[in-house]
């Protein structure tokens, strides 16, 4: 019996893992599934700009942007244009707003944490993205 239990739970195990990769997708487009509830109400992150964020950020600052996402660079890379210039954006799929579709045109508000680095392309790891009014 002990033996029976144990290839049971193996066997949920790897079948809940396959479903887990076979669901790996992130956001491709509009749907029906309501948006993730959270926190809206007032918040102590300063905006900023992008040129600021490059020339005076520090490593790990929390930020929010508004501009545009003007191209995809690839992955979950995105440039990021605002009136003060570009800065490379990270964002994973799963911190668009579902049911909302976001273009070249669409003015954003990203949330999210300044990446500094001392060698190369510092970026902008986006942790919420909302469509700005």
């Amino acid at each position: 019996m002990k033996r029976f239990i144990q290839v049971t739970c193996l066997t949920a195990l790897l079948a809940g893992s396959t479903l887990a990769i076979a669901q790996s997708g992130g956001y491709t487009g509009p749907t029906t599934k309501p948006a993730a509830t959270g926190y809206t109400g007032p918040s102590s992150v300063a905006m900023s700009t992008a040129n600021d964020l490059l020339a005076n950020g520090k490593d790990d600052q929390y930020a929010k942007l508004k501009g545009k996402l003007t191209s995809h660079k690839g992955g979950e890379d995105y440039e990021f244009t605002d009136a003060s210039g570009k800065i490379t954006v990270e964002i994973d799929a799963k911190h668009f707003p579902q049911g909302v579709n976001i273009d070249q045109n669409t003015l954003v508000e990203l949330t999210g944490e300044f990446d500094k680095e001392t060698f190369g392309e510092s970026t902008f790891d986006v942790k919420q993205v909302k469509v700005a009014q």
